[in-house]
């Protein structure tokens, strides 16, 4: 049977290598039975983090419990936690039914209930018909789930996926995805899975934590993480196309101006950056402008059309947008635009970001008081 899930708390865990601080007073709280995703560029500490939970590396400050328990002290083979790498290793020799059992066999589990795990594992993963195949005649897709079998053997309380995904190919990774999602649904174990593929930390995650140079930027649902981001890093790391962007700066007499936009004056900054998704914009060409979708007025500016991104369900229109920023608009496919037009773009302006200076997000960008055409 498998146990009760443990939940993992960090209170100011620190990690330094030498003169780099690779995880900076980091605080998470993991909840019982919930699927975290950890995401982040390379090299933001990530990896790192999740070798700190499973006592691979020691903290240099803070605190890290498993359930109840300070593990800070704790073997790594103590803390009841269970790891699945980007490299499968799985050992050549070896049929699938000794992969599976090898960890089992080592700790000294007898051999009916090392059987008896490893058959009840097998069944979870689909695995039966290729207990006694070795290594080299499986696909690339059931060596991974060969090794998430080996971790899954050892009911553990908790699950640490360090980028599991990263050696699949582009199908592979997308059932190999919904295979761990199904998983947890059906096991309801703790699982902390990283990845540096924003698609995959919001499509897994019941929570997502943005990590960068370090720190943790945000938790949040994958909705609050890609539609109030805490902060502008958030914001651009997270979507795909990337959000847009437009620097604002402080006119003499206290507007925040940029590109065609210029908003009423706000004494509390001296810069700002707007910011909005490719799918809160609306697109027609010019002239008498059909029903749109978005609550959206008059169109907000003029631009010019440099190249479309025909997908099928829909159309990637990257613009020569305001003051010549890089604008992408997600268009249905039934548009008719090309190269060279000019179109109308309207802005849903409650759906907007404005960032501070500092890159904090303040709230969503009021409407413009002046529009000024460009093309």
């Amino acid at each position: 049977m498998t146990p009760a899930p443990h939940g993992v708390t960090l209170r100011g865990v620190e990690k330094r290598f030498g003169a780099v601080t690779a995880v900076a007073a980091a605080d998470l709280e993991v909840r019982p039975g919930e699927l975290m995703a950890l995401v982040g560029p390379s090299g933001c500490g990530k990896s790192t983090l999740l070798r700190l939970i499973a006592g691979l590396e020691e903290p240099d400050g803070g605190e890290i419990l498993i359930g109840e328990r300070p593990v800070n002290d704790v073997a790594p083979g103590d803390r009841d936690v269970a790891m699945v790498f980007q490299s499968y290793a799985l050992y050549p020799h070896m049929t699938v039914a000794g992969n599976l059992g090898f960890g089992l066999r080592v700790r000294g589990t007898n051999r009916a209930e090392i059987e008896e795990r490893v058959e009840r594992t097998a069944r979870v993963l689909g695995l039966e018909d290729l207990l006694s195949r070795r290594p080299g005649q499986l696909s690339g897709g059931q060596q991974q789930r060969v090794a998430l079998g080996r971790a899954m053997v050892r009911d553990p309380g908790v699950f640490l996926f360090d980028e599991p995904l990263s050696n699949l190919d582009a199908g592979l990774r997308l059932r190999t995805r919904d295979e761990i999602a199904a998983l947890h649904r059906r096991l309801g174990t703790t699982m902390i899975f990283v990845t540096h593929d924003q698609t995959e930390a919001l499509s897994l995650g019941q929570r997502v934590a943005v990590m960068d140079q370090g720190r943790i930027l945000q938790v949040g649902t994958p909705d609050a993480i890609y539609r109030q981001p805490a902060n502008l890093f958030v914001a651009t790391f997270v979507g795909s196309p990337p959000i847009n962007r437009l620097r604002l700066s402080r006119e003499a007499e206290g507007a925040l101006a940029g590109g065609p936009f210029r908003f009423a004056p706000d004494r509390s900054l001296d810069a700002a950056t707007l910011a909005v998704r490719p799918e809160d914009l609306a697109i027609t060409p010019p002239g008498p402008r059909p029903d749109i979708t978005h609550a959206v007025h008059e169109p907000d500016l003029v631009a010019t059309v440099l190249r479309i991104e025909a997908l099928g369900s829909e159309q990637r229109v990257h613009l020569d947008g305001p003051a010549n920023a890089a604008w992408v608009v997600r268009a249905p496919p039934s548009l008719q635009v090309g190269p060279g037009d000019l179109v109308n773009i309207s802005v849903a302006w409650e759906r907007t970001h404005l960032f501070g200076p500092d890159g904090r997000r303040v709230g969503p960008a009021p409407r413009p008081i002046h529009l000024l055409r460009e093309h």
